[in-house]
């Protein structure tokens, strides 16, 4: 799967971020930097949002590695 937005290849990351953010019924997905760039975050942040939902238990990205 792409990024709806630039073409890019989608990660676990990406279309779990998006899912998160946007819809989790979502068959077509943003990257992170399309998403972020759409709710105004910067990447940076987007990634501490992501390893905070990872900590919290969130299934849709792959677990947290100990």
């Amino acid at each position: 799967m792409d990024c709806i937005h630039c073409g890019k290849p989608l990660s676990a990351y990406d279309i779990g971020f998006f899912k998160k953010l946007v819809n989790r019924g979502a068959t077509e997905c943003a990257c992170i930097r399309c998403t972020a760039k759409h709710f105004e975050l910067t990447e940076d942040r987007a990634w501490e949002m992501i390893r905070r939902f990872q900590k919290n238990g969130c299934t849709l990205f792959p677990p947290l590695k100990e």
